[in-house]
C-alpha cells in the first residue's frame, strides 16, 4: 500500500517500549510511514483483512494469542504482496528454516543497531530478502550440512504436529494429558516422542524442552 511514494509499514510486538520506539525511529525517515501497531498476530490479522495491506510487517517471533510463525503463514495466503521483516532474539538454525518455509525472507535480532536496522527495512522493500552475514553464515552451514547427512534439514522439517508437542512437552502437562489435547492415542505419543529423540538427538524431555527453548518454539517471555 505505497502512499505518496511512501512506504507503509505496520509492527506487531507485544513489548509496548519496544514497539513504540521502534516506530518513532521509523518515523525519522521520510520514505517510511508506520501507519498501525499492533499487540500479537491476532491483532495484525484484523488490521490486514479491514484492506490495510502494508509494503511491510515487521513482526515479532513471540508473542501471545498468535505467534509470528502462525502470522507469517496467515500474511503469505492472505496478503502476498506484504514483506516481512523478522525481530527475533531467536536465530537457531530451525528457527530460520521454519521462517524460510513460512515466505519470511528477512531476520534481525533485536539487538541490532539502528542503521543496520534501516538498511534491512531498505532491503527487504526494495530487494525482496535481507540476511545479516550471520544469518548467511547460519543458512549456509544448514545446507552444506544438509548435502552432507541431510541432518540440519530434517530438524528443520519438523510437522505441525510435531511442534505442538514440542510446546506441550515444555509444559507440566503429563504424556497421557498431552495425548488427550492433541487427540492422540499414548502410544502415537509415545511414537512422536521416540522420533524426535532421534530426529533432535536428545534423550530426555527435559532435552526435549532445551531444544524448544533454544530453537523459539516456545517461550516464557
Amino acid at each position: 500500500m505505497k502512499t505518496n511514494s511512501v512506504y507503509t509499514i505496520v509492527l506487531a510486538d507485544d513489548h509496548i517500549v519496544l514497539r513504540d520506539a521502534l516506530a518513532s525511529f521509523i518515523d525519522t525517515h521520510d520514505e517510511y510511514k508506520v501507519i498501525a501497531k499492533a499487540d500479537n498476530g491476532k491483532e495484525l490479522v484484523s488490521l490486514v483483512a479491514l484492506g490495510n495491506h502494508p509494503d511491510l510487517v515487521i513482526l515479532d517471533l513471540n508473542m501471545p494469542i498468535m505467534d509470528g510463525y502462525e502470522t507469517a503463514k496467515w500474511l503469505r495466503q492472505n496478503s502476498p504482496t506484504t514483506k516481512i521483516l523478522v525481530l527475533t532474539m531467536y536465530d537457531a538454525e530451525i528457527t530460520l528454516i521454519r521462517l524460510l518455509q513460512e515466505g519470511v525472507r528477512g531476520f534481525v535480532k533485536k539487538d541490532i543497531h539502528p542503521n543496520e536496522l534501516h538498511k534491512a527495512i531498505s532491503a527487504v522493500i526494495e530487494q525482496g530478502y535481507y540476511y545479516s552475514n550471520q544469518t548467511n553464515a547460519k543458512l549456509s552451514n544448514v545446507f552444506f550440512k544438509t548435502f552432507e547427512t541431510k541432518s540440519s534439514l530434517e530438524k528443520g522439517m519438523l510437522t505441525q504436529t510435531e511442534i505442538e508437542f514440542l510446546k506441550l512437552v515444555s509444559s507440566d502437562m503429563t504424556y497421557k494429558e498431552i495425548a488427550s489435547t492433541l487427540y492422540l492415542s499414548p502410544r502415537t505419543i509415545d511414537h512422536y516422542r521416540e522420533t524426535l529423540f532421534a530426529k533432535l538427538d536428545v534423550k530426555s524431555r527435559v532435552g526435549l524442552a532445551i531444544y524448544a527453548i533454544k530453537s523459539g518454539i516456545v517461550s516464557f517471555d
